[in-house]
């Protein structure tokens, strides 16, 4: 395997110039999108019971009370539960989903965690085989970024804890930021320093 170990001289200007926050907001945008928004509680409307007036209206000396499902009795429903239609989605642009890509593998580079390979192809389909291949590479867990996954080389790294193969169209700077360190295809290297 020919490993080249990207420096910050290998890089564009334009990956070198971007600003920090541009990754943090691509980030949270991110992390925001993956919430489920499933969180919910009974109302006073959803809880069971309650149809009968708990006393008369007048003349016992307490508060009135229609329901004993009001927020104020106990087994009554929540009365500011979470909103279970809430959005979470924030946006980002197309240039700052760039810049943050740019940033996140700027900072990858200057601590010497992309390498760039001519090929990654497991033939054989095992994952052993694919093991060995980012053994060889010394890191804690990699990013893959292959320009065309063959189903063989897919099968060979898909049970891998430690590595995530994807394709350049999935490439995006939360994942970027998010593993140790980056393999990439010189062919995919090549074409995203080029369109900077």
């Amino acid at each position: 395997m020919n490993t080249t170990v990207i420096k910050t001289t290998d890089l564009p200007q334009a990956f070198l110039e971007v600003h920090p926050h541009n990754l943090y907001l691509y980030c949270k945008a991110y992390a925001a999108g993956l919430r489920a928004n499933t969180a919910q509680t009974k109302n006073r409307s959803a809880v069971s019971g309650g149809g009968k007036k708990p006393w008369a209206q007048k003349g016992g000396g307490r508060a009135r009370a229609g329901s004993t499902r009001s927020p104020i009795f106990v087994g009554g429903g929540v009365a500011f539960g979470p909103s279970t239609n809430k959005n979470y989605d924030q946006k980002v642009n197309k240039k700052q989903k760039k810049l943050a890509l740019y940033h996140a593998i700027a900072e990858k580079v200057a601590n010497e965690k992309v390498f760039v390979v001519d090929s990654i192809s497991i033939e054989s389909g095992k994952t052993k085989d694919a093991t060995a291949f980012v053994n060889e590479l010394g890191q804690r867990d990699v990013l893959v970024v292959k320009e065309m996954i063959d189903d063989k080389t897919f099968l060979s790294f898909r049970n891998l804890q430690n590595a995530y193969l994807i394709e350049p169209n999935e490439l995006n700077a939360y994942l970027a930021a998010a593993y140790h360190s980056i393999v990439i295809e010189k062919a995919v290297f090549d074409k995203l320093t080029k369109e900077a």
